[in-house]
């Protein structure tokens, strides 16, 4: 098969750590180039790599077949339709917008678009998660809960303005909110509580009555960092060490499928399961943990 030719909006750690190392590693894509708003960030970046940059957005669209965001929620979610309305498949990060409206705009212009789209719920693509998702499902689980613990907030390049803003919620909530959906069923109602700078605790109920747990924080020492979930029957239960599951496997099985859905556009399982619907279906309950915090 001809690699997938995949342009990278984004030249930050996050870019330098996963993209562009996933992407260029084929053989199921190949990186197209860079674009990103520091054109020095992109030029370091595209050598390591020995692919192009592109002074222009719109550029970097006529040279690929998809394309690939790392960069803040807010710009994605004004860029990733562009590209959607230029007929390229869309890989997104989580959260997929900042707010509700720039999800449902996202959503709109990908559906009026047709092009496939995967949002990048890392734990989604790791053998040990799925096999977890898999005994969940068959123990029929009626509660559960998950945790995912970091210092994120604390220095590093993973304080970056929107998180050092907006906290552990929209950050570290997409995996974990994710995970417990896919276990439980449908996620139909959140309550939550706390400091989303601090410390956030969410209860979740799920279509067909389980009800499951989650606590978040971005602001703990380094040694306490962790994420994991369990889920419970009467009978049995199953567990999951998230942090520990993913490695170059995870990231392989995204590249592999990403290309699929790129492919099969809309209509791929993948992208109903885990495309923009469900990037949007997440950033709803989001904005209404956050509502809450609100007040």
């Amino acid at each position: 098969m001809v690699p997938l030719k995949v342009g990278l909006v984004g030249a930050g750690p996050w870019a330098g750590m996963v993209h562009a190392p996933t992407l260029a590693a084929g053989p199921e894509t190949e990186l197209a180039g860079i674009w990103a708003r520091r054109p020095e960030a992109a030029a370091g970046l595209a050598e390591r790599f020995g692919v192009p940059t592109f002074d222009r957005y719109e550029a970097l669209l006529h040279a690929c077949e998809a394309v690939a965001f790392a960069v803040p929620p807010d710009v994605q979610a004004a860029m990733a339709p562009l590209a959607a309305a230029a007929g390229k498949a869309l890989l997104l990060e989580k959260p997929i917008a900042l707010d509700l409206e720039g999800a449902e705009r996202l959503r709109d212009a990908v559906g009026a678009a047709g092009v496939g789209s995967l949002v990048v719920l890392t734990y989604r693509f790791s053998p040990p998660v799925r096999g977890f998702l898999a005994e969940a499902s068959r123990i029929r689980g009626v509660g559960g809960r998950a945790w995912f613990l970091s210092g994120a907030l604390l220095g590093g390049w993973f304080s970056t303005p929107w998180r050092l803003e907006r906290g552990a919620l929209p950050d570290l909530g997409p995996h974990m909110i994710d995970l417990l959906d896919a276990a439980l069923g449908t996620v139909t109602g959140v309550r939550a509580h706390g400091d989303s700078l601090r410390w956030v605790g969410l209860l979740l109920e799920h279509h067909g009555g389980a009800c499951s747990e989650v606590s978040l924080s971005g602001s703990v020492c380094p040694d306490a960092r962790r994420a994991g979930a369990d889920v419970f029957s009467a009978e049995e239960a199953a567990t999951i060490d998230t942090a520990a599951s993913v490695g170059p496997d995870t990231f392989a099985t995204l590249r592999a499928e990403f290309a699929e859905v790129a492919r099969a556009g809309a209509s791929h399982p993948l992208a109903r399961t885990l495309g923009v619907e469900r990037g949007l279906h997440l950033q709803r309950v989001l904005a209404d943990a956050e509502s809450q915090l609100a007040r």
